[in-house]
């Protein structure tokens, strides 16, 4: 009887109890891992900036897979060649995204990128310092996300028109998780990079994921590929009750109340489907998009 009435102490009480204990849960293995991540692409900087030997040890622009879309062009024309900093190991790296995206969509994004691991460490900083989050308004919000777009464009084409890595100049996952500034510190020859990573940081402290969500060009080309992925959230509107708590919490404030389909932008955090109140209306399913327009065409033959 005693332990009977141990487990039950333990156990949620309410729907509401398990509900935020689900979500604690999920966003500690997602922290963890994306710390994870982050120490490991700090500490291989580290490494790299200390080695006695130039090309000893790898630097970060060839753990990057964006790196192997940059090179991808160069490598097939010459048959092998690598842009200048680029290594097999983008190709491969950028391989293992292409395959990730087409089976979780942006869970690269909300579980493994270094770079929003540290843009949901300065939303946590603006919370505790109780500064008020800058909200962009819906329409605005739906044109600046072309931003994605517009960086990728000119990265691939600035990139094969001029055989090396053109971004690296200002990219400011770079800039802060290469520690140049902390090991080579040269405003004269990087302030542009230096001037590009504060306002990023700024921004990233007032509007959250704010370079995710209009800037960042790999989060373009995921968020592109991701309308071919197999997982998806769905929404299901006979279930859901519109109370619009699922939005509360998406890190890149997208209308999951609205939605059938979550869109290709979502960063797979599990945020929303934590939080809805209501079970089966928010879900993670096996259900691509475009398997829809397949069911749609063998229902029209057929009908």
């Amino acid at each position: 009887m005693a332990a009977q009435g141990l487990f039950l102490d333990v156990k949620p009480k309410t729907p509401a109890t398990a509900r935020r204990f689900r979500m604690q849960w999920t966003d500690r293995v997602r922290r963890a891992t994306q710390l994870g991540f982050a120490a490991f692409i700090v500490y291989t900087s580290v490494v790299h900036n200390t080695a006695q030997t130039d090309g000893a040890t790898a630097s970060i622009d060839a753990l990057c897979p964006f790196g192997g879309l940059e090179t991808l062009w160069r490598w097939i024309v010459t048959g092998g060649q690598y842009v200048s900093k680029t290594h097999l190991s983008n190709l491969v790296l950028g391989l293992g995204l292409l395959i990730g995206v087409l089976i979780a969509g942006g869970a690269f994004c909300g579980w493994v990128c270094p770079f929003g691991a540290l843009q949901d460490a300065l939303n946590w900083v603006r919370a505790k310092l109780h500064i008020r989050e800058i909200q962009v308004p819906a329409k605005l919000d739906r044109v600046l996300r072309y931003g994605r777009y517009v960086v990728l464009a000119m990265v691939v084409i600035q990139t094969i028109t001029l055989v090396k890595l053109w971004f690296a100049d200002w990219d400011p996952y770079r800039t802060i998780f290469g520690l140049g500034w902390l090991f080579e510190f040269n405003l004269a020859e990087a302030w542009l990079a230096y001037a590009v990573a504060i306002v990023v940081i700024v921004a990233s402290l007032f509007v959250e994921r704010a370079w995710c969500r209009y800037a960042c060009p790999l989060g373009g080309a995921i968020s592109l590929l991701g309308k071919l992925s197999l997982l998806r959230i769905r929404r299901a509107g006979d279930e859901c009750k519109s109370c619009n708590i699922c939005e509360r919490p998406c890190p890149v404030k997208l209308p999951v109340a609205t939605a059938n389909t979550i869109s290709s932008d979502c960063i797979g955090c599990l945020a929303c489907v934590q939080t809805c109140p209501r079970p089966g209306a928010l879900e993670v399913q096996l259900a691509p998009t475009w398997l829809d327009g397949i069911r749609n065409l063998w229902k029209r033959a057929r009908a």
